[in-house]
Order: structure tokens, then C-alpha cells, then sequence
């Protein structure tokens, strides 16, 4: 709340010493002065500073209200990630080029049944000190 109260502030102090950007009709006898404008609104913050000193009530409430906008707006944003992320992101690496269609590349299964079937070895040989070595 406070940080909405600092920027109402500065936002209001920084209009007030802009200049008008031409000359207006003057409204009677009032002169709008920076340094009483300045003034004013320090008193207006002193003021805004000790609301949760007479309203705790509201300042409670308003402290939960902060709290559970904080949480959906968290919510909010990773759903928004996530959504950005699944669109944007690549659904392949591209480091291999996806086939285009159910028919493979011509280089591909090329091998007969006969030359999958893997070739018959023997036992592995004994080496012949261990059959010489006495029991």
C-alpha cells in the first residue's frame, strides 16, 4: 500500500512543477505555489502513513487482499510461461530431420532376415595354463 501511496506522491509532485505549456485562465485570487503544493503533500503522506494506526481493521483485510492477489498473480504468470514456453519452444532438436511421411528414406532396412541373425560363436576358449596347473 505504502508503495502505491510513494508513487501517487511522486507522480503528483512531478505534475505540480511541469509547466502548463501555456497560459490559462486563472481561477480568482489562487496561485498554486510548488513549495505549498510540496507541503501539502507531505502532510497527505504523513497522513496516509498512520491509516493502519486508526483502521487496523482495513489494513488487515487489505494486507489478505495483497496476499491473495500476490498468489493468483503468481498463478497467472506460470500458466502464461508455460503456455509461451509449449508455443514457442521447438517440438523437435533438429539436429536430425524429422521423415516426412510414413515412407522411410531409401537408406533405411536395407538388411535381410539372414543378416540380422547374429553369427554363432563357441564357447570361449580356456586358456591352456589353467588346464596344466595341478589340482
Amino acid at each position: 500500500m505504502f508503495f502505491l501511496v510513494r508513487c501517487a506522491f511522486w507522480i503528483c509532485i512531478v505534475l505540480a512543477l511541469l509547466p502548463s505549456g501555456g497560459s490559462q485562465p486563472s481561477s480568482g485570487d489562487a496561485s498554486l505555489n510548488p513549495f505549498d503544493a510540496l507541503s501539502a503533500a507531505g502532510a497527505a503522506v504523513s497522513d496516509a502513513t498512520q491509516f493502519c494506526d486508526r483502521q487496523p481493521e482495513a489494513c488487515e483485510v487489505g494486507g489478505k487482499a495483497a496476499a491473495a492477489f500476490g498468489q493468483r498473480a503468481q498463478a497467472g504468470a506460470k500458466l502464461l510461461y508455460e503456455f509461451l514456453s509449449e508455443r514457442i519452444s521447438p517440438s523437435e532438436t533438429g539436429s536430425i530431420p524429422a521423415a516426412k511421411g510414413p515412407k522411410a528414406l531409401p537408406s533405411q532396412h536395407t538388411l535381410k532376415p539372414s543378416d540380422l541373425v547374429p553369427e554363432w560363436r563357441g564357447p570361449p576358449a580356456r586358456p591352456e595354463a589353467a588346464s596344466r596347473r595341478p589340482a
